[in-house]
C-alpha cells in the first residue's frame, strides 16, 4: 500500500501553487497518495507577529524574480497577480465544503489556476466562489451554505491547529511520517524518503 504525503496549503502561497504542481508526478511515480489540508497562514501569521509584506524591498523583488524562474523551468503558467496578500479563509473553506463533494484536489486546482495564473482573485471571495462551484458540477447555494457553515469553520480551525501541533508553521509544507518538508524547494528530499521502505 503507498505511503501518505500531508500537503499543508494556503492559496495566498506563492510556493503552494507550485508545490500543487510539482508534487503530483512524484506522488504518482511512487504510488503515494498526497492528503491535502488547508492551513491558514492568516492565522498563523497573526499568532507568529509576522506581516509578510513588512520584509526588505530588496528580498521581495528577489522573490518575485525567482518565482519567474521557477514557472519558466516547470513550464508553467504563473503571473503575480495585481492583488496580492489576499485573504484566504473563505477560499480554505471552500475547499473543505467540496471535500463532502469528492472533488477538493479539483477545486484546488481550480482556484490556484484562477488566482496565480489569471489574476482572479475573486476565487477568495464569497462573490467568486459559486462559479467555481458551478465550474465542478456542484449545486453552488448548496456549496456556499456548507462553506460558510460553522461546522466547516470549526474544521478549517482544527486543520490549522493540528498542523501548528505537528510543528507545520508555513505553507507549502509536507508531512510523510513524522518528517517535515517545508517549501516547493525540498521535492528531492520528498522523493528520497519515498524511495525508504515504509
Amino acid at each position: 500500500m503507498g505511503r501518505t504525503i500531508d500537503f499543508y496549503w494556503d492559496l495566498g502561497s506563492t510556493n503552494s501553487y507550485f508545490a500543487l504542481h510539482l508534487i503530483k508526478p512524484i506522488a504518482a511515480r511512487h504510488g503515494a497518495t498526497v492528503a491535502p489540508h488547508p492551513f491558514n497562514l492568516g492565522h498563523v501569521f497573526r499568532k507568529h507577529n509576522y506581516v509578510l509584506m513588512e520584509e526588505p524591498a530588496a528580498k521581495i523583488s528577489n522573490r518575485i524574480t525567482d518565482l519567474y524562474r521557477w514557472a519558466r523551468r516547470h513550464d508553467l503558467a504563473f503571473r503575480m497577480p495585481t492583488k496580492f496578500p489576499i485573504k484566504t479563509s473563505t477560499a480554505l473553506r471552500g475547499a473543505l465544503a467540496m471535500r463532502r463533494f469528492g472533488k477538493e484536489w479539483p477545486f484546488m486546482e481550480h482556484i490556484f489556476a484562477r488566482y496565480w495564473e489569471r489574476d482572479d482573485a475573486s476565487v477568495a471571495e464569497t462573490s467568486g466562489l459559486p462559479t467555481v462551484a458551478s465550474a465542478l458540477g456542484v449545486d453552488p447555494d448548496q456549496f456556499m451554505t456548507l462553506a460558510l457553515s460553522e461546522e466547516i469553520g470549526r474544521e478549517l480551525a482544527a486543520e490549522t491547529d493540528g498542523g501548528l501541533a505537528r510543528g507545520v508553521f508555513g505553507a507549502p509544507t509536507f508531512v510523510i511520517g513524522q518528517e517535515i518538508y517545508w517549501g516547493k524547494d525540498r521535492m528531492d528530499f520528498i522523493e528520497d524518503d519515498l524511495k525508504r521502505p515504509d
